[in-house]
């Protein structure tokens, strides 16, 4: 049986919409997809870890899927190139080096608990040992942007992502709006990306 490990965003959590209207719609039309969506810190060792052992212990029972959003987009091409896996990247965090020093040495609040963080120097240094500045097997991947994203640059995505399957969309912003409207092809791409 394949599984969807879907990975949320920085400082959000598996309650975030886009997480809770994918598990919504496989519930619904492909319950012979099982749903894993791990709640994560900013702490990239921690995630790290965590994710690189849902992807294992998952690779036990069939193919593994990748959806990810913001940073979740970040960690799901770690994992692509690491485990050669497809992907579905939603407004993906790209430029990491210049967007993590914002958050560092201040309380930082998850977006849905009462968790809070405190990110050091040391924490962007290990951030950067996962980063993938150049994609292989660009056929893996599928990139999803609005070009109104307030947090990001969808620029730098387009750009990092050149050569892969493309949606951008005029508007919306960081949350991608309607997502839901694109999880059904999401999920024939990652159907038929996992067979190739």
């Amino acid at each position: 049986m394949a599984t969807l490990l879907y990975i949320h965003g920085f400082l959000s959590s598996p309650l975030s919409h886009k997480a809770r209207a994918v598990a919504h719609w496989l519930s619904r039309y492909r319950s012979d997809i099982t749903y894993c969506c791990p709640a994560l810190t900013p702490y990239p060792d921690e995630v790290q870890q965590v994710l690189c052992n849902a992807v294992e212990t998952a690779a036990n029972n069939g193919p593994v899927y990748l959806m990810g959003s913001s940073m979740g987009g970040f960690w799901a091409t770690y994992l692509a190139q690491t485990y050669q896996l497809p992907a579905v990247l939603i407004n993906p965090a790209v430029d990491v080096a210049n967007l993590f020093p914002h958050y560092l040495n201040r309380e930082l609040k998850n977006y849905h608990t009462d968790e809070s963080y405190r990110l050091q120097p040391e924490h962007l240094e290990a951030l950067m040992r996962y980063e993938c500045p150049a994609i292989s097997e660009h056929h893996r991947y599928w990139l999803l942007v609005q070009s109104a994203d307030e947090t990001l640059d969808y620029r730098l995505a387009v750009n990092k992502y050149k050569g892969c399957r493309q949606r951008i969309e005029q508007g919306g912003d960081h949350s991608f709006q309607h997502f839901e409207n694109h999880i059904p092809a999401a999920i024939e791409f990652l159907d038929n990306a996992g067979r190739v």
